[in-house]
Order: structure tokens, then C-alpha cells, then sequence
């Protein structure tokens, strides 16, 4: 992973995925999800884009918050929608 992120300063989430097993807007709409990531600036989870709604993508196009992390177990990166910049935190404190 190279380059570096010019959005850090908008990490407000960095929580794992403790305690997450859903994505909410795929419960509302009866569907399923891949894998689950966490808007890094108002905490939202969102689906990946492997799964058929692509949430937490929809909420980047609507809110411009511009990072997810992963909130899969084991999982520690990061992704700048805008850089196009997967990434890992050096500092993994919450």
C-alpha cells in the first residue's frame, strides 16, 4: 500500500467490528451483504461493492465522507474513495 492519504484528518470512526454483524439498510430492504465497512467520518455501516446494494459506496456518493475501514474480523484497512488509497493506520488506538 503506497501514497498517502490527503482525507486523514476526517477519521472521526475507527472502531473495529465489534459488535457489528449487519448492514442496517439491507435489513430495512429485506436483501443480503457481503462484507460490512464503517463511514469513517459519521460511523455508518455500509455494504461493500460485492454485495448487490453497495451501501457503504452509495453513502460516499451521497454524503462525500471520503473513508471506510473494513469492520471484518481480522481486517485493519482503510479506503479513501477520493485517493483511491487502501491503506492501514500506524496507530490502532481508539
Amino acid at each position: 500500500m503506497t501514497g498517502t492519504c490527503t482525507h486523514l484528518g476526517t477519521v472521526h470512526h475507527r472502531e473495529d467490528g465489534t459488535g457489528v454483524d449487519a448492514c442496517p439498510a439491507c435489513i430495512a430492504m429485506g436483501s443480503h451483504w457481503s462484507h460490512l465497512r464503517r463511514c469513517t467520518e459519521c460511523g455508518q455501516i455500509g455494504c461493500c461493492d460485492n454485495s448487490p446494494n453497495r451501501h457503504a459506496t452509495a453513502h460516499y456518493r451521497a454524503t462525500k465522507h471520503p473513508i471506510i475501514r473494513s469492520v471484518e474480523p481480522g481486517e485493519e484497512w482503510y479506503w479513501c474513495y477520493v485517493d483511491e488509497l487502501a491503506f492501514e493506520l500506524a496507530d490502532r488506538a481508539h
